[in-house]
Parts: structure tokens; C-alpha cells; sequence
């Protein structure tokens, strides 16, 4: 082992998006940071890929709202060339012979969603104002820095400040909020509409990247991380990045290195430096002991400290808890190069203004939860739900000119299948079988497919350290 002079105040592990933004705010604080990346590259799961020949995409993660403007202004981005395009149009449903299409235009959406339900069409904007409302409280906490339970009295103030946030919403919000906190989404929904195919635009939001059914308690709160985004000044919006997700972890890490943060890659940690109670270092993989004031790690919970720190360091309870954390995938994600756009039969004649904005199969909550228990019982859904987006209609960079590049964001599928079987026996299998799906719907997709990248959900597992495949860390 080599001891390496020259200590850090701070060793930040892992390289994602994360990663890459504490410790340009730690060094634009003063600190000298070092960031150690286990990947050839920076970024984590925000990554661009050549996946075909002239073909490239964001591999894993592919749309941007939750990424602070706060941090895209501290972090000066767009200096760093970081580009974001709003989708300007919204959701694109695709149900048996018809379709339910969302625009930004309120009362285009009001019309066709009147074509299912009158009711649905009169209450749709109360819904979203309500959400929006609530979501945007639950923002404001989420920019605080979280108290520290007995940490005195600086975070009891904060703690006060937290609660006077919630106190700030009407008592009618306030309910709002206790239901999304414990109800479940189907139920929620259906409290709300009668329409099928607009309690499945919803429900698919509620249920991204959570291994759940749409009617198990809880999954209603994640309505609120869909609606508190925020997009080029525009409060619940979506967008791209231009050149794909690589494009944001491009710009921070340029902009990390310009405040003096020293970054390397195909660097894993092994181990955490403890001594007398406190964090001192990191031992790297290939034998480097590096010295640290702190370590801040942008890595999962379980293996920060179950596989990082030494045996004994933690206690009994908290070693218990950790180890029980759950992580579960649902996610299975496909980059397809395509030689035209997929033709819709039920959109037939309507141009291609729903191609930037996104295009999910998931016609009702029914259908939602048969996909669940489907994966429950066989590790994947036959019938899958399933996200589309089509950034080359925005972003030309992606492809050749006439060609295209779909980012598919598909559920559920489990990590560990059922019998011992391996993702890598049947992950080209389940993709053959998600392009069958969507073949139904457009009947020339299945023929324009030039190339494609599959990432199962072990794969997400393996290449991100992310456990059990979970998009999420659990």
C-alpha cells in the first residue's frame, strides 16, 4: 500500500451527477476536494453513448426537470456548454384503436379529455393546481439543509422552519398532503376521475421506477416529485439535454475542475479510513491509501456502509435497519436507432408534434397493476408499461438527418428472477418482446429499428453500483 502526500480536505467517491456538484460547491467554499470515479467516465447514470454506428443517447437516465436551476446558475452550466430544451408538447397516450393527447394548451386538454369523461375535463385543473400547491411547499423543504435530530439548537430552528413551510398551506392543502403521504395513487386517482386512460397518465407517473402496484399505501407522494420540476424558468416542465444526459455531467465536471476540484477515473474505493472516530481517508483499489479531512460518498446506502467501512464500526440497530433497506428495480431501459419515426395508427394525419413530448403505454391503472403481478410471478411484464421519448425531434446532434433515436423506459421488471434464471440469458428476449409491444401500436417500428442498446436491470446494477437495479438507490 502507498501513502499519497498531500491530504484533501475532502474525498468525494463516486462521480455522478451528484458527486460532480457537491464538490464543485465544497471547492467554490474553499476546500481542496479530490473526487474518485470507479467508471472510465464521469457522470454515473447522466451519460451519452455512440449505441449504433452515427447513433448516440443518453443511456440510462433521459429527461431533465429535477436537475435545480439554483445549482445549473451556482455551477455556471450554460457557460460550460450545457443546452436544455423544454418538450414542448406533453404526454401522448396510446390506448386499443384511440388515444388520449395532452398538450400545454389548457384547453385543448380539457377537449379531448372531455372525449372520456365530462367530469374528468371539469375537474383536471383543480387537481393539478392542488398538486402543484403542495408540490411546491415540499420543494422549498427539499432546497433546506435537513436538521439534525439533537443537534441543538440551530437545528431545532430548522426543524420549526420545516414545519412552519407546512403551515403556510390551507388546511385543505395540508389534507392534501397526509393523503398523498399515505394513500395509495389508485386510490387517490380514483377519488379524483373516472376516465381510465387519464388515471393511467397519472398512475405511470406515480409509479416510475418503483417496483410497486398503483393501489399499495404511499405510492401517491410520488405525484409531487413530478410536478415540482422545473425547466428553463417553467414550474413542472420536462426537457432534454442537447447531446444527450452527458451533456449536464460534461458541464459540471469542467466546471468543478475550473474551481480546482481534482477528479479521477477508473479509481474504485475498497475501503474508509477510520481513525479515532472519524473518517481520515479512503484505500483505493489499487492500493492508494489518499488522506481526507471527510468523505462524502455519492454512492448507494448499503455500500457506503456495509461494504466500506469495517465490520463493527456500526451498531447493532443501524447495521440491522441497513441491511434491510430495500432496493427493487422495476426499470428496464432500451436506446433504439431508427431509420423513421414510428407511425401511430390511431394518429394517423395528426403530424408530429407528439413526438417531443412523452408517449406511454400504460392505457389504465388495470393494466398497471397486471404488469406488476405479471413481473411478481415471472421477474418481467409480457404486457409491459412503457415510456417513450423521441429527443431527435428536438435535438439533431443525436443521428443522422432523416433517422431517429427513441430513449424506451420500461416496467416492471424484477432484478432477481424467478428459478435462478440471469438477466443475460433473457434480456435480448424481453427487448424482442417490448418492440412486439409497441409494434402493435405502430405498426412500422418494429421494421425501422436500425440498432439497439438494452440495459436490464442487472446491468443497471453492474455498471452503476445502483443495488438490486433501482433507479432510485432504494
Amino acid at each position: 500500500m502507498t501513502a499519497e502526500t498531500g491530504k484533501y480536505d475532502v474525498i468525494v467517491i463516486g462521480a455522478g451527477h451528484n458527486g460532480l456538484t457537491c464538490a464543485a460547491y465544497l471547492a467554490a467554499a474553499g476546500l481542496k476536494v479530490k473526487v474518485l470515479e470507479r467508471r472510465p467516465v464521469v457522470g454515473g447514470a447522466a451519460v451519452t453513448e455512440e449505441f449504433h454506428p452515427g447513433f448516440k443517447n443518453s443511456v440510462y437516465a433521459y429527461s431533465i426537470s429535477l436537475l435545480n436551476p439554483k445549482v445549473i446558475q451556482d455551477l455556471n452550466l450554460a457557460r460550460h456548454g450545457l443546452t436544455i430544451f423544454e418538450r414542448p408538447a406533453r404526454t401522448l397516450s396510446l390506448l386499443e384503436n384511440d388515444h388520449l393527447l395532452l398538450s400545454r394548451d389548457e384547453e385543448q386538454a380539457r377537449r379531448e379529455i372531455a372525449r372520456f369523461s365530462k367530469h374528468d375535463a371539469r375537474v383536471i385543473d383543480e387537481f393539478e393546481a392542488q398538486i402543484g400547491r403542495v408540490a411546491l411547499a415540499m420543494r422549498e423543504i427539499a432546497m433546506a439543509s435537513p436538521p439534525e435530530i439533537g443537534g441543538g439548537w440551530r437545528d431545532l430552528l430548522s426543524l420549526a422552519a420545516a414545519g412552519n413551510t407546512f403551515r403556510k398551506l390551507s388546511a385543505a392543502d395540508q389534507s392534501v398532503l397526509i393523503e398523498l403521504m399515505t394513500k395509495s395513487l389508485g386510490d387517490y386517482l380514483d377519488s379524483w376521475f373516472e376516465s381510465q386512460a387519464l388515471k393511467g397518465i397519472f398512475g405511470l407517473e406515480g409509479i416510475i421506477g418503483n417496483f410497486a402496484d398503483p393501489y399499495q399505501s404511499g405510492t401517491a407522494y410520488v405525484l409531487l416529485h413530478h410536478t415540482f420540476g422545473e425547466v428553463n424558468g417553467t414550474t413542472g416542465a420536462w426537457g432534454i439535454a442537447r447531446g444527450g444526459m452527458g451533456a449536464i455531467t460534461d458541464a459540471m465536471q469542467a466546471s468543478a475542475i475550473e474551481r480546482g476540484v481534482d477528479i479521477e477515473t477508473n479509481v474504485g474505493v475498497k475501503e474508509i479510513v477510520v481513525s479515532g472516530g472519524r473518517a481520515a481517508g479512503v484505500i483505493t483499489d489499487d492500493g492508494r491509501e489518499i488522506g481526507a479531512r471527510a468523505i462524502a460518498a455519492n454512492v448507494h446506502p448499503q455500500t457506503l456502509l456495509l461494504n466500506l467501512l469495517e465490520p463493527g464500526l456500526l451498531d447493532e440497530e443501524t447495521h440491522r435497519r441497513i441491511s434491510h433497506y430495500r432496493s427493487h428495480s422495476a426499470t428496464f431501459r432500451m436506446n433504439v436507432a431508427l431509420s423513421e419515426l414510428p407511425r401511430f395508427s390511431s394518429m394517423s394525419g395528426q403530424g408530429d408534434f407528439h413526438f417531443k413530448g412523452a408517449i406511454e403505454l400504460s392505457p389504465s391503472l388495470s393494466y398497471l397493476s397486471d404488469a406488476y403481478a405479471d413481473a411478481k410471478t415471472m421477474g418481467w411484464s409480457r404486457k409491459p408499461v412503457i415510456s417513450m421519448q423521441v429527443p431527435s425531434t428536438q435535438d439533431d446532434s443525436l443521428c443522422p438527418p432523416g433517422n431517429h433515436v427513441a430513449s424506451l423506459f420500461c416496467q416492471h421488471f424484477q432484478r432477481h428472477l424467478p428459478d435462478g434464471n440471469s438477466w443475460d440469458d433473457v434480456s435480448e428476449k424481453v427487448a424482442d418482446q417490448i418492440i412486439d409491444t409497441i409494434d402493435q401500436y405502430a405498426p412500422n417500428f418494429k421494421g425501422s429499428v436500425l440498432g439497439r442498446q438494452v440495459k436490464s436491470p442487472l446491468d443497471i446494477e453492474r455498471d452503476l453500483g445502483m443495488v438490486g437495479g433501482d433507479i432510485f438507490h432504494g
